[in-house]
Order: C-alpha cells, then structure tokens, then sequence
C-alpha cells in the first residue's frame, strides 16, 4: 500500500579495507616476482601470481562499489546495489581460475621437471617474504578490524555468513589466505635450500594453489547467498514486527519479507491485517508512521511496502501460490 524508493546505494563502507589490500598486493606483487627470478622457487613465483591476482580482484571490488552507487532508473528501479555481489563473485572465479590454476599448474610443471635453481644470495627472497607478511598482515588487520564492528557474535563462523558487504569479507579471506599462504612458501622455500631437494618448494606451490581453491570455493557459496537474495538480520525482522504489530487497530501480521539489494539497502515487505472498523485515512496516517520509524530504527532500510490484506485473504494466495 505504501512505498518509498531512495535511490542512492550503499556501496559499502569497506572502501579502506579494500584501498589497504590493493595498495598492499601492488606493492609487494613486483618484488616476488623478482625474487622469484633470482631464487628459481615456484612457491615465490605462485606468490606473486597471488598478488597480482588480488591486485585484480580489488580493482573489481572498487569497481562495483562505484557502480553500486548508480542511482535507480527506469531499467533497475531498484537500483544496482547487487552490482557489489557481482564482482564479488567475478573475484571468486578469477581467485580460483588463476590463483589457484597457475598455482598448481606451476608446482606441477616444478615437480616433472625436477630442477632447483640454487641463489648465491638466499635471504633476498625470505626478505621479500617478510616485507611481503607486513603488508599481508597489516591489510588484514584493517579488515578485522572492519569485521569486528560489524559481527553480531554468534560465533565467527555464523557472523561471517551473516555479512552482506563483500567488500570487507572478500578482502578478509584473501588477506586470510595471502598470510598463510606466505608461511607455507618461506617454508617449502627453505627446507628446498636445506636438502637440496625442490620437491619441497613445488610441493608448497601446489599447497597454496589448494589454498587459494579453497578460498575461492568459500567465497563463491557465500556471495552466490547474496546474489540469489538473501534475507536481512533476523534483529531488523523482529524490529519491523514490534513497530508494526503494536498498534490496536491492527489483528495481525501476516507476514514480513525482506530482501537485500546491497550491503546497505534493503527492501521490506509486510502484509497487514487491520480491523474492519479502521477507515483508510487512518490506515494511511499509520502506514507513513510506521514507515518512518522503521527508516529511522534501521537506516540500512532504504524501501518499505505494507500491504493491507485480510489473514483469510493471505492464506487462500499462500495456499494458492500467489504470495
């Protein structure tokens, strides 16, 4: 019965999450690269593929945060805040495609061809490594950072599947990976120079090309929730019924939908049954009321529909398949 459509996004308030991961990735991607040329380690040379590839995947994350604050027209009234789920997913598949392919691939190619490559100077790339963990950790410190002002605590596992901004929980999987990642190369790297034996380093190159698998699979189930459509926090749901359902003039609540179309915008839907002893111009005066509230309680609701419907009514088109 009643609506309204702001049609500003929320692209998500982890733009420095992503700035400090991509400014990380840039910067170390080069120097693995020549560490890698002047040890001959494939677990190097699979870490600055990482890094190149992350340096990609926030270029995509940025680049669906701009176009998620496209405002609404004709084609997408509704916006395009799921332009930021989108990319999210591009990264995912770029992650495993190329991180986790070329990765394996090289540990692979290391592993037939059973060369090593000794460097008269072995501490340039376990330099490069520990510079490389700085960044790393620093990128992810930012993101945890983000992570705990938002989480709801109902475990770490829970909270994460409960985020909607990709932008703060892409960069933390990756910066998760990138770190363990670097521990598993510096340690193939030097049990490769203690034995002499290169199997050890193009098994850590095949270890985190898993790695990035893995990670890749994970984001993957996790953005596809949200490109799908997915509901919001069950605190906003139980907010809308208690601001809502309050009032006596109104005999129940017969359902309440809610559909996120970006990290911060989310749709609301309610289907009211008022008494029969309500006229309309005091239905409409409590529908704009209620409306207003609900914007004011939870700012990430950006639209509010309520419709006016018998319970009798709701159940024949539920029963019908029609809701």
């Amino acid at each position: 019965m009643s609506g309204s459509d702001t049609s500003k996004d929320g692209g998500g308030d982890g733009k420095a999450t992503v700035i400090a991961a991509l400014a990380a990735n840039c910067g170390i991607a080069v120097t693995k690269f020549v560490a890698a040329a002047f040890s001959g380690s494939s677990a190097m040379l699979a870490e600055g593929i990482h890094s190149v590839i992350d340096t990609g995947n926030q270029g995509f994350l940025l680049l669906g945060m701009a176009r998620a604050k496209q405002p609404a027209d004709d084609r997408h009234p509704f916006g395009y805040g799921a332009e930021i789920y989108f990319w999210a997913f591009v990264v995912a598949v770029m992650l495993f495609a190329l991180g986790s392919g070329l990765s394996i691939y090289e540990g692979v190619r290391a592993l037939l061809h059973g060369e090593s490559e000794h460097n008269e100077i072995p501490w340039i790339p376990f330099a490069v490594l520990g510079i490389a963990l700085c960044f790393e950790g620093y990128s992810l410190s930012v993101a945890i950072r983000e992570f705990r002002e938002s989480r709801k605590h109902r475990g770490l596992l829970r909270d994460l599947q409960d985020m909607k901004d990709p932008s703060v929980f892409v960069v933390l999987a990756e910066d998760t990976a990138a770190c363990i990642g670097l521990v598993i190369a510096a340690v193939g790297l030097a049990l490769s120079w203690l034995t002499g034996n290169p199997v050890w380093d193009a098994g850590a190159s095949i270890l985190i090309g898993i790695l990035l698998g893995c990670t890749a699979f994970f984001l993957a189930i996790e953005v596809k929730g949200l490109l799908v459509g997915e509901g919001t926090d069950p605190d906003v749901v139980e907010g809308v019924r208690e601001i809502i359902g309050s009032p006596d003039e109104i005999i129940a609540l017969n359902e309440i939908r809610t559909l996120h179309f970006g990290p911060r915008d989310v749709l609301v839907t309610v289907s009211v049954d008022f008494r029969d002893n309500v006229n309309a111009g005091k239905i409409e005066r409590m529908v704009t009321e209620a409306e207003a509230r609900i914007k004011e309680r939870f700012p990430v609701v950006r639209r509010v529909f309520l419709e006016v419907q018998s319970r009798e009514g709701h159940e024949r088109m539920a029963a019908q398949g029609g809701d």
